[in-house]
């Protein structure tokens, strides 16, 4: 009764603020909302030497009418740099949430009150306190009136992490630790309908904040990354079952349609695009479905009607598009070249527009530009529509969509 109090409430202040657009990979807590993107916020990496090198959150200019299309309109730093990563909207979608995967701080901005110029409102630097040693806020979800927050690492540095919860106004609610056998974290998400939540899992600070050159060489280090995803009765936050999945499975993506009881991700070391599936016994099993190779897939999204998935390789900048609408079989159908890298991508809930990023880690990126692209469907293919240079603020990494 409390959850569904909590969904209605949350409901009814989505209610009192403009529809604004989604990325399809948002928590079913955040009511979806369609049209035209306004803005692509983005949380940035500071550079020392540019500009004030500290991170930022940057706001792009996303709507075609607009004279500013595909330029950067705001800049709102936060002092210091955190290893910016990712960010994610509150259930109300007022505030936008944002980590440091180095300090382990959070930024909250106030994106309500003027959508083109989020505002830097909180700092909240007790994580570490209070979570009884977890550091490297990386996914934020939003639940009924709270954010969960998965952590990769734990303060000894090793990647024995767990998951964090805290009211909207940023009072900390509980500490929830990941299963013995499956210690490391990376991503979370939850599917309401089945109450099933996923956890995926990537590598501990001692990892992620090593120059990549020098860790590839470690062969001690190479073999402490995660390697199972674990299924959770979501209401209760008990683990329920841990699926082996070797090479690091990091985002994962719920399939959207309400008969589909399934999920996607992707293994950054072994290069396979995997379905996690419901089984007749009501169990779960991962199945690869697609040879990514060798190139570091790092990001992945979901089309709307599930047909597609999109993935981003770090190692080859390269956007791959895989059919699945059988989820059983991924075929490659289109690919786009993006840079010398690539990061994050994001997918319109039109299905018509999709947004990537270049920057993964400050220790990992290669020399080179920083940039957001734009690109949308016409004729069956995917056509680039903008490029905006982030060589003057940063290292564009996160996007989350806004609306005037």
């Amino acid at each position: 009764m409390r959850q569904l109090v909590l969904t209605l409430t949350a409901l009814a202040l989505l209610a009192a603020i403009p529809a604004a657009a989604d990325e399809t990979c948002q928590s079913p807590f955040l009511p979806k909302v369609t049209g035209q993107e306004d803005f692509i916020y983005v949380w940035t990496l500071g550079v020392p030497g540019v500009g004030d090198g500290n991170d930022s959150m940057v706001t792009v200019d996303a709507n075609p009418k607009s004279a500013s299309y595909g330029k950067i309109v705001h800049r709102a730093p936060v002092p210091g740099r955190h290893e910016a990563h990712h960010a994610g909207f509150t259930d109300d979608r007022r505030q936008l949430w944002a980590g440091g995967l180095d300090t382990s701080q959070i930024f909250v901005f106030d994106v309500a009150t003027d959508p083109a110029k989020p505002k830097l409102v909180k700092t909240i630097k007790t994580f570490e306190k209070d979570t009884g040693g977890l550091v490297g806020p990386h996914t934020f979800y939003p639940l009924p009136g709270r954010m969960l927050i998965s952590a990769l690492s734990n303060k000894d540095g090793t990647g024995r992490t767990g998951l964090a919860e805290y009211t909207n106004d940023g009072k900390f609610i509980r500490a929830i630790p990941m299963p013995a056998e499956a210690p490391y974290g990376y991503d979370v998400r939850v599917n309401i309908n089945l109450n099933r939540m996923l956890t995926s899992s990537f590598a501990g600070k001692k990892n992620y904040m090593r120059p990549v050159g020098e860790l590839l060489k470690d062969a001690e280090a190479m073999k402490q990354f995660g390697d199972s995803v674990v299924v959770w009765d979501f209401h209760a936050r008990k683990p329920l079952q841990v699926l082996r999945i070797p090479g690091a499975p990091l985002e994962l993506r719920w399939a959207l349609q309400p008969n589909h009881h399934y999920a996607f991700t992707s293994t950054a070391l072994t290069g396979q695009l995997v379905l996690i599936h419901r089984q007749d016994d009501g169990t779960w099993a991962a199945k690869n479905i697609a040879e990514i190779g060798a190139n570091i897939p790092v990001d992945i999204s979901i089309a709307p009607d599930d047909s597609k998935i999109y993935v981003n390789s770090y190692g080859d900048g390269t956007l791959r598009v895989y059919d699945v609408t059988n989820p059983f079989e991924g075929k490659l159908i289109h690919q786009v070249k993006l840079g010398e890298q690539a990061n994050m991508v994001s997918t319109s809930w039109d299905g018509q527009r999709l947004y990537a990023t270049s920057s993964l880690l400050s220790n990992w990126d290669k020399p080179g530009d920083h940039w957001l692209k734009g690109l949308a469907w016409e004729g069956g293919q995917l056509v680039p529509k903008f490029t905006t240079d982030f060589g003057g603020v940063g290292r564009a990494h996160i996007m989350n969509f806004g609306a005037r």
